[in-house]
């Protein structure tokens, strides 16, 4: 049996195992940094799986690293796990920790046999605060070549042109007053926010057509009688990458100065976690990836013009090979974010494209380990130790 097919038989006995992990995390959506519950089955998973796992490492209680094998090329698998606030697991990250595991083990079971060392990376907070960041900083993928990870989506699309993002919060404070009978008393908050928004909105004509700005009010005052003394508000923005990103960032702020120019409340920003870099897909990888899928009878498309996210891979991939392939769970006309996705991804469609990923990206690891020259370059990218990924 080559190592593909032994690959392919490991897989196959951890199916129904893996379907269970997905559904499991995917009944119990835990938020950023929060996902204690999601990251210690995963641990658990892996470690009756003959891995060696470190928990919380990199002082992130939520995150671990599982090792198995001992061969010259390094492939990390990426967890993710983190659901969003209200929907679940509304972007599926249950499916793309059953996968990253999945395809862990199914590599694995051939690591000596083809020459690799394979490692899952459990990366807490995708959705907003930027896990794999302090991973990466703090030695997480210390002597990793490549990094992959595969991401449900409605239709499977290889190389999605994940932008650059800053998330950041706004926080406005006036004086509150008596809104009905002393009002010329108050500085109201809200209204520097009502400002700020009005100019963002005139803002998105005059942007590239890659450039999104997007957000929410948090707080908007305690009581309509009152004159609203603190708001909030929470904004992404995106741009192809991070140099673009720079200009926007000064616009967009421009546009929140303008509301406290207006007002007369004061303003903070405050950032609540580092950008995101653009995702620079693996090319060798990525092909590598698709004749695997495909040979599961996987179709890809090309996304659309508008079709456009961001990830905290990208920063992983500034400075790794790595890959970050969507699978189709079959949703549409329901895509990501919407609370309809999270019932798809518990799904049949969903549990026959965590299977096909999982085996995709361990046959697309073996490839690597194989094929002599891109094996070199790869092995030639290991990120430096900079400290220990202890706790």
């Amino acid at each position: 049996m080559d190592a593909k097919e032994a690959a392919r038989h490991c897989l196959d006995a951890l199916r129904d195992e893996l379907v269970a992990l997905s559904h499991r995390i995917h009944a119990a959506p835990e938020l950023a940094f929060e996902e204690e519950r999601a990251s210690g089955w995963l641990a658990d998973w892996l470690a009756d799986a003959g891995f060696d796992v470190r928990r919380g490492v990199c002082e992130l209680p939520t995150a671990l690293v599982a090792t198995r094998g001992s061969g010259p090329l390094h492939v990390a698998f990426c967890a993710e796990y983190d659901a969003l606030p209200g929907i679940g697991h509304a972007c599926g990250h249950n499916v793309i920790a059953a996968v990253a595991a999945g395809a862990g083990a199914a590599a694995a079971r051939v690591a000596d046999d083809v020459g690799l060392t394979v490692t899952v990376v459990g990366t807490p907070a995708e959705e907003t605060g930027g896990g794999k960041l302090a991973l990466l900083e703090r030695g997480a993928f210390a002597g990793v070549h490549a990094t992959m990870m595969a991401h449900p989506a409605p239709v499977d699309v290889l190389a999605l042109p994940f932008a650059a993002l800053w998330e950041f919060d706004v926080h406005y404070r006036g004086k509150a007053s008596h809104a009905s009978a002393f009002p010329e008393r108050g500085v109201n908050a809200a209204d520097a926010l009502t400002v700020a928004q009005t100019a963002i909105g005139l803002l998105r004509q005059h942007v590239g057509p890659t450039d999104r700005i997007h957000g929410i009010v948090t707080r908007g005052g305690e009581a309509p009688n009152v004159v609203p003394a603190h708001t909030t508000a929470r904004y992404n923005i995106r741009s192809s990458t991070l140099a673009e990103l720079d200009p926007l960032r000064t616009r967009v702020l421009r546009c929140f100065e303008a509301g406290a120019l207006a007002s007369g409340a004061r303003m903070e920003v405050v950032e609540t976690s580092p950008p995101y870099a653009e995702m620079r897909h693996d090319a060798d990888l990525g092909a590598l990836y698709r004749a695997n899928a495909e040979r599961l009878g996987r179709r890809f498309i090309e996304p659309g013009i508008g079709a456009l996210g961001s990830t905290d891979m990208g920063n992983v991939s500034q400075v790794l090979p790595a890959i970050h392939p969507m699978i189709g769970i079959e949703s549409l006309p329901v895509v990501n974010h919407q609370p309809e996705f999270a019932a798809h991804c518990a799904g049949a469609a969903a549990d026959r494209a965590l299977l096909d990923a999982a085996l995709a990206l361990a046959w697309t690891a073996i490839d690597a380990a194989c094929e002599p020259t891109l094996g070199a370059r790869l092995r030639a990218s290991a990120v430096p130790l900079r400290r220990e990924p202890g706790r």
